[in-house]
């Protein structure tokens, strides 16, 4: 960690302890050490602990808009296979959220005020990732792309936390199937709808 610059090692040590110890229960002392820096070198580049928190969920919620990036161009005018290639993201990832759990999850419970800068970021992430599902939902030409983004909002999320508790066996599979029947279901209803009209 040494050999990066000041500013990476900070928000590489935030990260490390914030998810394996909570925001709350990290002070900047401990996120100096780990950096191998000063409290003061750490307020050089974060005015306020607050500041540190969002920073670090800011580049997370960059990592998750890139899979969207990068669903949309390995399957370019495939909206289904865009929906279906999240919900893998999302599946593949869930053994390492057994051990911590989703960071943005995770924070929203340790960050009740809705004024917290780190609150707004996850907050702002959740919007616009909502926005790009309910857009490859219209785009696969779902009757009612916003009732098929959120159910399968719920289904994504409900697995996180399942996997994090331990209570669903095989949830990166079982949610696959569940993401595919939703879209499918939706599907259908337009095809009904066609053939009825």
């Amino acid at each position: 960690m040494a050999k990066l610059p000041p500013r990476e090692r900070i928000l590489d040590a935030a990260e490390e302890l914030f998810q394996s110890e909570g925001i709350l229960r990290v002070g900047v002392q401990a996120i100096a050490e780990r950096a191998e820096t000063t409290k003061m070198a750490i307020y050089r580049h974060f005015e306020t602990k607050d500041a540190l928190v969002a920073e670090w969920l800011r580049i997370l919620a960059a990592d998750y808009q890139a899979a969207f990036d990068r669903v949309e161009a390995a399957h370019p005018d495939r909206p289904r296979e865009q929906i279906l290639g999240l919900a893998r993201f999302i599946a593949e990832g869930l053994p390492t959220l057994s051990h911590r759990g989703c960071p943005f999850i995770n924070s929203l419970a340790e960050l009740p005020e809705r004024s917290h800068p780190a609150r707004q970021v996850i907050e702002q992430h959740k919007a616009l990732q909502l926005r790009r599902l309910v857009a490859m939902c219209t785009g696969a030409g779902l009757p009612d792309p916003e009732q098929a983004a959120a159910e399968i909002t719920f289904v994504l999320e409900g697995a996180q936390v399942s996997t994090q508790n331990g209570s669903v066996d095989r949830a990166g599979e079982r949610l696959m199937r569940i993401v595919e029947a939703i879209v499918d279901r939706h599907r259908a209803e337009t095809s009904r709808v066609a053939a009825a009209g």
